[in-house]
């Protein structure tokens, strides 16, 4: 695996690095190899990963079929909705202190 540094940036080349090996499941591997793994325990660990695979991949055939609904997308923070529940965005649509607003130019 080869990241490449641009500028002396290391802290940006780690975060790439980092991603790398989250993708490609190197750090999963590692905590799994952190201990020993009794060859049943295996089998049945490799038999759930593959259940797990065939059935994403027959969701995602469903859905590309039209045979079932995509999931909604999750909502986006920026879109006009307010970051945490309770606390109000800090886009102003009214003037603050209930004044009433200038009247549009005609």
């Amino acid at each position: 695996m080869q990241v490449l540094v641009r500028d002396n940036n290391v802290d940006q080349a780690l975060r790439v690095l980092k991603k790398k090996m989250q993708r490609e499941g190197i750090f999963r591997e590692m905590k799994q190899r952190k201990a020993y793994e009794k060859p049943s325990v295996r089998k049945a660990r490799e038999k759930a990963e593959a259940v797990r695979r065939a059935r994403k991949q027959a969701r995602k055939t469903a859905i590309r079929e039209g045979l079932i609904a995509a999931p909604k997308p999750k909502p986006r923070f920026g879109a006009g909705a307010p970051r945490r529940p309770g606390f109000p965005s800090m886009t102003p649509s009214a003037p603050a202190g209930g004044a009433p607003a200038a009247p549009a130019a005609e």
